[in-house]
Parts: structure tokens; sequence; C-alpha cells
């Protein structure tokens, strides 16, 4: 039994989620985890001088519980649940290999979770295109005025800036403004080529 982890990170609202729902769809024994399962509850997440909950640090969530379930995912990726019907375009003989995408704002920058990956992809998007986004969509709690820039936005680049100070991370940075359809042919392409390299 082979297992090949794929950690999707990068920008909120960069299509992390849709991107994993349509990969799973396509990708033979194919499960997610998603890292906004493992946030603590909202009495749990400090709050700054300014008054804004600070979500989008790794004290927010449980990682020491996420580490956890990907671990145990990997001992028996078979006993998760995982739905092993065929997808929509099969490759040969890979009932043995089992894929998980784990999705999320955080993943790269938490060292337990590091050596977990084969492959990692980071969604970036320009921060108008991001800001815009992001106003659409409903939190619980709901993003208080001002929150975007004085948290959101700045935690992002502080995060990015930490990745690509990292030479030793091979991430693939995929632009989040490009179609969906492009974005999940290249890396359902790539997913490919390593599942591909396992089986050699």
């Amino acid at each position: 039994m082979k297992v090949l982890v794929i950690g999707l990170g990068g920008v909120t609202n960069g299509g992390k989620t849709t991107l994993a729902e349509k990969l799973k769809n396509m990708l033979p024994n194919c499960d997610i985890i998603s890292q906004d399962d493992f946030f603590k509850p909202e009495s749990e997440v400090e709050t700054d001088e300014r008054g804004f909950k600070l979500y989008d640090v790794l004290d927010a969530l449980y990682m020491d519980e996420m580490v956890t379930t990907i671990r145990n995912w990997i001992k028996s990726p078979a006993s998760s649940g995982v739905v092993t019907e065929e997808p929509q375009n099969t490759c040969d003989n890979v009932e043995n290999v089992y894929i998980l995408i784990v999705e999320g704002f955080l993943l790269y920058n938490y060292e337990p979770l590091n050596e977990l990956w084969n492959r990692r992809y980071f969604l970036t998007l320009p921060y108008e295109e991001c800001k815009r986004r992001r106003s659409t969509r409903v939190y619980q709690p709901a993003d208080t005025p001002g929150y975007f820039d004085g948290h959101v936005w700045p935690m992002y680049l502080k995060y990015k800036n930490e990745l690509e100070e990292n030479a030793s991370m091979q991430v693939d940075y995929l632009d989040g403004t490009k179609s969906q359809e492009e974005l999940l042919s290249y890396v359902y392409s790539d997913i490919i080529q390593e599942l591909n390299k396992l089986r050699e």
C-alpha cells in the first residue's frame, strides 16, 4: 500500500476547497482533511488590542490534533472511510495507492506537518481580488470592519514570506486568478505524475 499526501494551502478565498473537492472526484482512493475543522472555539481564540479575533495564526488552531489525524490516516487510509469508487478518469493499477489532500490556509508553517507532504501547492491572489472575494463570504463570527486589512491580509503576507525565505521548502505556487479548470488541469496532471513515480 502506498500513500500520497498532497498539501493545498494558500490565501483565504483562493479556491482551495473547491479545487480539493474537484480533485477528489477525479482521483482514485482520495480523501480530504480540511484545516478549518481544527479551529479552536471562539472563546479560546485570542483578541488583540483592536478587538480583532486572531484567527489567521497557528495558535487559533488545534495543530497537534490535525497532525495526529493526518498520521492516523497515513497509517490506515483504507479504514478511514475513504470512498474507493472508481473516479471519472481512472489510472491503471492504483488500487493500492491512497491519496490524501489536506487543504488549509496555514499548512507549511508548522514544523511537524512538513515531513508529511509529498507535494505542496500554494494558491495566491492579489490583494484587491482577495478582498473582493472575502467580502462576498459569510463567516462565523463575521469579519468586523477593518479585519481584512488589519489582520487577515498582514498574516497571509507574513506566513507567505516565511515560506519564501525557507529555501529547503519545495512549494508550487499557483495563481488563484486563473480559471478553476486551468488550476484543476495543472494540479491533476502533476498528481498523476507523482502516482506514476510511486508505481515505478
